[in-house]
């Protein structure tokens, strides 16, 4: 399960510890400005090995700005682990290019989902987390996750993704909202399927496929 934009449909949520928290985890990574963009849950359930998250850049998906400064905060609601699924980082991705990506599909109408793929030599760093713990990624880190091989471990998980004021203003001038409503107009003008410098170092969200 991938939902966007909770804290838009349910605002009871809006300004809960976890938020506050990251914010100041943006900002001191980041610098002073750093705003939500949007936030988002996924869930994977037991037994679901085909809940793959495909290796993926999140600048892929969006605009290219000026200021790419991003921080996505990723809460475990549950022990994430190597067997349930946890995340997978490429280390010094972030200094790359964003490398090309290509929808998952034969085009976006079925799914947003963007994927790239791993090059000779890279090798993933599995992260596996306690229920609780967080990890943050920029703009530019190549990041993915596998199934849920286990057989009673629910892999969940909260979102919070920072940046600019400009940045999002910019994003939303445009119709880009990050959620699954975004028609295939918008997404062609964000252009995310071309390979550009990266820029920065901080951190995003994870797309379900």
């Amino acid at each position: 399960a991938n939902v966007m934009c909770p804290r838009r449909y349910y605002p009871q949520w809006q300004d809960n510890i976890f938020e506050r928290r990251a914010a100041t985890i943006a900002e001191q990574l980041c610098g002073p400005g750093m705003q939500i963009d949007f936030d988002q849950l996924l869930a994977k359930q037991p037994g679901r090995h085909d809940a793959v998250f495909g290796y993926h850049q999140d600048q892929a998906y969006w605009i290219d700005t000026d200021d790419r400064r991003t921080a996505t905060c990723w809460l475990a609601v549950d022990d994430s682990t190597i067997e349930n699924g946890c995340m997978q980082f490429l280390a010094g991705s972030h200094r790359e290019a964003v490398r090309q990506h290509h929808p998952l599909h034969r085009d976006r109408t079925e799914s947003h989902t963007l994927v790239t793929e791993l090059r000779d030599g890279d090798v993933m760093t599995l992260v596996p987390i306690s229920r609780g713990d967080i990890t943050v990624h920029n703009e530019g880190v190549l990041h993915g996750s596998g199934g849920n091989y286990s057989t009673g471990s629910w892999r969940r998980a909260y979102i919070v993704a920072f940046r600019t004021d400009e940045t999002i203003s910019a994003e939303r001038a445009l119709g880009f909202t990050h959620s699954h409503n975004d028609n295939i107009e918008v997404l062609d003008a964000v252009d995310g399927l071309h390979a550009k410098p990266s820029a920065g170092a901080q951190a995003s969200g994870e797309m379900a496929i």
